[in-house]
């Protein structure tokens, strides 16, 4: 088996975890910890936190140490420095919300399985042809929603997508219906408001009902 397939084996085993994968926006790190086991009790053990504030990676750390359960990831990878630290830090997973050429050799020199972005049918082919079955859609509803990645179910059958960027729970079953959609990724399991009041019961619950999506 190549290094590549290996962790893509590794990247659908994660994604399969459950419906929906916590994408978290994070200012404290203190909230890490709870808000992680908030998740994981509520079924949703595969969190992506986003490299978009200054507390992610003491955040990642925390997390990968103290949150049984837990398979913690690194969103908004950019740069081959991104994901080394995100390897440093403990995550088990990067995302990216595109790709480019030095990220993914990097990514091929890493240990860190990525779900690299895409959002044309072009990019699709391109990472196919560096290994990659399974790929973040990005941002999903901006970029054509369901409609488009439904489309790609027959030209495109070899690849898996976790469609990431103006989903909620209203609108998740539209994608997870879809026979190329794997899971999805959301930001309202850990809204704003709840992590600065820490309301861990509040965030459990949304974790158990996008669990009940599937």
């Amino acid at each position: 088996m190549s290094p590549i397939e290996h962790k893509q084996q590794q990247v659908e085993a994660t994604l399969k975890l459950a419906p929906v994968v916590p994408v978290v926006i994070i200012d404290d790190a203190k909230a890490a910890v709870p808000m992680a086991r908030a998740l994981v009790a509520g079924g949703t053990p595969a969190i992506e936190v986003t490299l978009r504030t200054p507390a992610a990676l003491e955040a990642i750390r925390a997390i990968a140490a103290e949150v049984e359960g837990a398979v913690v990831g690194v969103g908004t990878v950019l740069t081959p420095k991104d994901l080394h630290a995100a390897q440093q830090a403990g995550a088990r997973f990067a995302v990216s919300p595109g790709v480019s050429p030095k990220l993914l050799d990097a990514a091929d020199d890493s240990e860190l399985p990525l779900l690299p972005g895409t959002a044309t049918a072009s990019e699709v082919m391109h990472l196919l042809e560096r290994g990659y079955r399974f790929l973040k859609f990005f941002p999903a509803v901006p970029a054509g929603g369901h409609k488009l990645i439904g489309a790609w179910a027959s030209p495109l059958p070899q690849v898996r997508f976790c469609p990431t960027g103006g989903i909620s729970l209203a609108n998740a079953h539209d994608f997870l219906g879809l026979p190329n959609v794997v899971c999805v990724g959301g930001s309202w399991l850990t809204p704003a408001d709840k992590l600065k009041a820490g309301d861990w019961a509040g965030i459990e619950q949304l974790a158990r009902e996008a669990k009940a999506l599937r």
